[in-house]
């Protein structure tokens, strides 16, 4: 884990050659839905595995079938609070709660708008009640403009104040991060690798495409379906 010289409290994994190796898959144009799917998922678990190493831990006196000892338990691992920005970020969410086996789960449904606005449609959230010892993770695999991130913690602080908040995503563009920053200094955002820039239309440069898509297909317009005739 690397911390990015440019901001405070954001971290990389480009020292990861497990993690840089499932990424160069998930960039390739040539991987179908169901790897990309299951490189998001090993990415949140060995991601959610990095995180535990920023989390509070106490110790605890044991016994073992032979003596007395002491061992640890979790303080903050046991109360973790996942936020999902559907729809991509489910497959990352799968693998945060493999090792956050214990979290509470929250959705937000947010759709980005097109350049040069990139206006926020946010249509639903649901989540449950934050507690003042709560570490709340984000996640949302794709950080670029940074303004769906920014909009979903502010509707998020509205319902309390955590311990702490994470941002846990696969990419992000520096222009992402410095918004999110800006308008939230003590997030600490984690994601595999930091990208380039953004292009006009605010896709990551060199990314790896639209993730919702690419996880779970391209969608269909349903409004421009032809309509189905009873034939009875």
């Amino acid at each position: 884990m690397i911390q990015d010289e440019r901001w405070e409290g954001v971290y990389s994994f480009e020292d990861s050659s497990y993690l840089m190796e499932i990424l160069t898959e998930l960039r390739s144009k040539e991987t179908e839905n169901i790897k990309f799917r299951k490189g998001l998922v090993k990415l949140g678990r060995y991601m959610g595995y990095e995180l535990t190493k920023t989390m509070e831990f106490g110790k605890v006196k044991i016994e073992t079938p032979l003596e007395h000892t002491e061992g640890v338990i979790s303080i903050d691992r046991n109360n973790v609070f996942i936020i999902t920005v559907l729809r991509v970020a489910i497959p990352l969410m799968e693998g945060l709660i493999k090792t956050f086996e214990h979290a509470r789960v929250g959705i937000v449904s947010a759709s980005r708008g097109k350049a040069p606005d990139f206006e926020i449609d946010m249509t639903y959230i649901k989540i449950p009640h934050i507690k003042p010892e709560d570490t709340i993770i984000v996640s949302d695999p794709m950080i670029a403009t940074g303004s769906t991130l920014v909009k979903t913690i502010s509707e998020i602080s509205k319902c309390g104040t955590p311990k702490k908040f994470v941002i846990v995503g696969i990419l992000a563009a520096p222009e992402g991060i410095k918004a999110i920053k800006d308008a939230f200094p003590d997030v600490e955002i984690f994601v595999t690798k930091v990208d380039r820039e953004l292009n006009d239309k605010g896709y990551i440069l060199p990314g790896l495409g639209d993730a919702g898509d690419r996880a779970f297909g391209e969608p269909i317009n349903i409004s421009m379906l032809p309509l189905m005739h009873n034939l009875d």
